[in-house]
């Protein structure tokens, strides 16, 4: 009997443990989450992205264009109606989509209308792709409040429309501030974009 009351206690014990999660399993990460973000080019966009905590990947790319499988050639001519993209896979546990949505405003004009910086043509427009009603209410709402506190002149052109297919970019486009640093800061300043952004946005921290 005694044997046995002993299991039984050591029974509860482990039931009582459980329950309140002292053995339970670690709670799961959040699903990765997807955003789209056109900011000129994507070479700078994707390094903008990929240094912010909880940021799992960006991804440079086309969307909003009419050609299926669209090519850098095509893209570049503006003749395929695509913007150069990035698409960003981040942690939503970690850093939520206003914070993303707020670095976007950061590194674009958004007064700029069908470029950015330098490059121009429809291609490197700026543009939110909201995925879902939920993106797009919190990328409204941050295009409402920029109006309202923006510290520049000059009307915000930047475009707020649905997500459409996304085609990644060839493989020589991917993490290029990595794998070309010296041309891409060559090309980064030459362009002008830090002086610009900091034009119209002041002093970058």
């Amino acid at each position: 009997m005694d044997r046995l009351k002993r299991w039984l206690w050591i029974a509860l014990l482990c039931s009582s443990a459980f329950s309140s999660g002292v053995y339970a399993q670690a709670k799961p990460q959040s699903a990765p989450a997807k955003a789209t973000f056109a900011g000129g080019c994507f070479w700078c966009m994707e390094e903008a992205y990929e240094k912010l905590p909880g940021v799992i990947s960006a991804v440079s790319g086309y969307m909003g264009g009419r050609t299926k499988n669209p090519t850098y050639e095509q893209v570049s001519t503006g003749s395929s109606g695509h913007a150069e993209v990035v698409q960003v896979q981040y942690d939503p546990s970690k850093i939520t989509y206003e914070k993303l949505v707020e670095a976007f405003w950061r590194n674009v004009d958004p007064t700029q209308r069908d470029g950015q910086f330098c490059d121009h043509g429809s291609q490197y427009r700026s543009a939110i792709f909201y995925h879902g009603e939920e993106q797009k209410k919190a990328a409204d709402a941050s295009r409402v409040a920029l109006e309202k506190n923006k510290p520049f002149k000059g009307e915000i052109v930047t475009q707020i429309v649905p997500a459409a297919e996304f085609y990644a970019a060839e493989e020589y486009h991917q993490d290029y501030y990595k794998k070309n640093p010296v041309r891409y800061k060559v090309y980064k300043t030459g362009c002008g974009r830090e002086a610009r952004l900091q034009a119209v946005w002041g002093r970058r921290e």
